[in-house]
């Protein structure tokens, strides 16, 4: 296999494609790189398709290796293990703008491997593995409409960036992952700080400037090193059953369509699938074919409903939100809780409190970092009314909980005003319909119910679209069906102020600016309709914590006396620690969090670290605990690591003989400082306390 490069100016350094030197054993491999960050991707192709396969196989598989970092793994294992939260949501970014582009019926197998070979520390390779996997299936032989052209804009100082740096992404109010086609924008992936749609639009405008030369870069590759495209079958209804199945099924779906309960729509297809299954499957006709006949006409009924009927399934008119109501406070001994509903799809969510012990180590390719806020998103099967095996997190629950939590992330106070770990779990109850926005709604009740001062409340909404030609329909608050059957999955979040966070996933090549630009203004004004029913629950947080979660007081030291408070190998925080049970955080300005749920152990622990790292003074009462005893006295500790001798003439106020008359080792009491020699050496004086009480 012949070598080939091509690069192309991107942002502010090179882009380079190189194909035909390693991994020539897939269908398409391509090696990306810029700057420092160097991306391997591919892409093979089964040759068969499964007996009985009536679905698209696409898998994608994102691997950052440490190495790539210069660094070994942590942990005993010493190599990297299941795929981290960072490579779920770099597969999830691959397959998103990709799995729409391959042919309709196409049932091959299909798998892209995305791995990390270098890391500059300044370039997220995402974005590389994006356009990698593109390049990739493009000079493959494997069938796919694309290319697809990726960018990261930022808007920092009120300029927009190109593939910024990592540096630079931590300073940027606005983070926006633009996908698009030669036919418009096909995914976006956003986080922002409370920005305007105006300014949010025109930071997709500069991402879709920029990636034309992409685009055109990739065909230029494509007719250099791409193989000619396999004849592959494609799994299609023939046209004779899909007309059978039609005929059947067409009359007794508009009845079951005029249905307005969920489940007795749900079940009426499900006993119409069955009756069409005894009458047509045969030798030449599956089960599955059957399924997927009858998708095929329950598509073509519903959006026909949509673009030429003008209505939906339920009776809403395209702009309407289903009915919500919220509740804040429904768990007794959580620190906030709230519920969520929104038509049929219903979240809880759970939010807690904790101390610097409960952060969050993220080990990365750009170095090591701590999470002070998480939110977890949890999707049990009876949700749906389904039963399933229940495991850890799916892809699908780490991605909707990512989106929920970088939505509520521009509104969450900074650790040096709230010193609090947070973490908020949303509990699918119910789902018929964007249930990730739902849990952004939750979320943010449950924080508010909590006493967080969060900024502003978020709300969250998805949009959906029909779109057949010229004619497009914009569909405010999708169900499940509009969702199935629809060309788009829309989904903004953000405050009154403005936007946190968008997400965009389509079925179709893309999408124009101008539509773009209708979508947002649609979602602006679903976001405020239900910031208002929020509000009818809760319209700011709560005063005070819940009596339930930690207090953590805060208080500063000199930075010289980090060590001394810390003592050797940590006795002397240990020592605050078993005392009172508290959790100490010492920070390395100074800070020293202290979180108890006990106010009295509280200020026992804040009392002992000031003993520590304040100066011993003349004249102060201590607290004090036998440690030795010696004939001539007893030697007392007055705070971790700090002791003092009462010589035996200053146990009482008479004539002691010996020490143990007086103490015994473990006897606390009050002591006086009396005096402090020149080697520092402290002395005590227990009668010269009592005298003093």
């Amino acid at each position: 296999m012949q070598e080939h490069t091509l690069k192309t100016k991107f942002g502010k350094a090179d882009i380079i494609f190189e194909t035909g030197k390693i991994a020539k054993q897939a269908n398409g491999s391509v090696m990306v790189s810029l700057g420092g960050t160097v991306v391997l991707v591919t892409a093979c192709m089964s040759k068969e398709i499964r007996a009985g396969q009536d679905f698209f196989p696409l898998t994608v598989e994102c691997q950052e290796k440490t190495y790539a970092a210069g660094r070994i793994p942590g942990g005993f294992f010493k190599r990297e293990g299941r795929p981290s939260e960072s490579e779920i949501l770099t597969a999830r970014l691959i397959d998103r703008p990709i799995r729409p582009l391959f042919p309709k019926g196409f049932l091959n197998e299909v798998q892209i491997m995305a791995i990390v070979l270098s890391s500059d520390g300044e370039n997220d390779p995402d974005i590389l593995a994006v356009n990698g996997a593109s390049c990739a299936l493009m000079i493959s032989d494997i069938p796919f409409g694309g290319p697809v052209a990726c960018c990261r804009v930022a808007r920092l100082d009120n300029q927009f960036i190109l593939n910024p740096t990592y540096a630079e992404l931590e300073k940027a109010e606005l983070d926006v992952v633009v996908a698009l086609t030669a036919k418009g924008i096909i995914m976006l992936e956003s986080r922002g700080r409370e920005v305007s749609e105006d300014v949010y639009l025109e930071a997709v405008k500069f991402g879709y400037d920029n990636l034309q030369g992409l685009l055109h870069v990739q065909e230029e590759f494509k007719k250099k090193a791409g193989k000619p495209k396999a004849e592959v079958a494609l799994k299609l209804i023939s046209p004779e059953l899909k007309k059978n199945v039609e005929a059947a099924a067409t009359g007794k779906l508009k009845e079951i369509y005029k249905l307005t309960n969920h489940d007795e729509r749900v079940e009426q297809v499900h006993l119409l699938t069955k009756e069409l299954e005894e009458k047509y499957v045969c030798e030449d006709c599956t089960s599955a074919d059957i399924n997927m006949a009858l998708d095929e006409v329950q598509k073509a009924q519903i959006r026909h409903k949509i673009l030429v009927e003008n209505a939906r399934l339920d009776g809403r008119g395209f702009r309407d939100v289903r009915p919500i109501t919220c509740q804040v406070s429904v768990l007794p001994r959580t620190h906030g809780s709230a519920l969520f509903t929104r038509g049929q799809t219903q979240s809880l969510a759970v939010t807690t409190l904790g101390t610097g012990e409960d952060e969050q180590l993220i080990e990365a390719l750009e170095g090591e970092k701590y999470k002070t806020f998480m939110l977890h998103y949890s999707f049990p099967p009876f949700s749906v009314g389904e039963t399933a095996p229940v495991r850890g997190p799916g892809r699908r629950e780490i991605g909707h909980g990512a989106l929920a939590e970088k939505s509520l992330l521009a509104v969450v106070p900074a650790k040096e005003k709230f010193p609090y770990t947070i973490r908020v779990v949303s509990e699918i109850l119910e789902s018929n319909g964007s249930s990730s926005m739902a849990t952004v709604c939750a979320a943010a009740l449950s924080l508010m119910d909590a006493g967080v001062p969060v900024k502003d409340p978020v709300g969250g909404i998805a949009l959906g679209l029909v779109k057949e030609g010229e004619k497009a329909v914009i569909l405010t608050d999708i169900a499940g069906l509009e969702d199935h059957f629809g060309d788009m999955d829309f989904k903004v979040a953000g405050t009154r102020k403005g936007m946190t966070a968008v997400q965009l996933d389509l079925k179709i090549e893309g999408i124009s600016v101008e539509l773009l630009k209708d979508c947002l203004a649609q979602s602006k004004e679903a976001r405020t309709f239900i910031l208002d029913k929020m509000s009818e629950a809760i319209n700011a947080p709560r005063p005070e914590l819940s009596s339930y979660a930690p207090r953590i007081e805060m208080l500063k030291i000199n930075q010289d006396k980090i060590g001394e408070l810390i003592g050797p190998g940590g006795k002397n925080v240990k020592a605050i620690i078993a005392a009172t049970g508290v959790s100490v955080d010492i920070q390395d300005d100074g800070t020293v969090l202290v979180g108890s749920t006990d106010a009295a152990k509280s200020a026992e622990a804040i009392k002992m670290i000031k003993t520590i790292v304040e100066e011993i003074a003349v004249g102060t009462i201590y607290n004090a605990k036998v440690k030795r005893i010696v004939n001539f006295g007893a030697f007392c500790e007055i705070a971790p690591g700090k002791e003092g001798l009462v010589h035996i003439s200053e146990l009482a106020d008479r004539f002691v003989k010996s020490v143990d008359e007086v103490v015994k080792l473990g006897d606390e009491f009050k002591v006086k400082v009396i005096g402090i020699d020149e080697m520092g050496r402290i002395n005590l004086s227990k009668k010269q306390a009592e005298q003093q009480k």
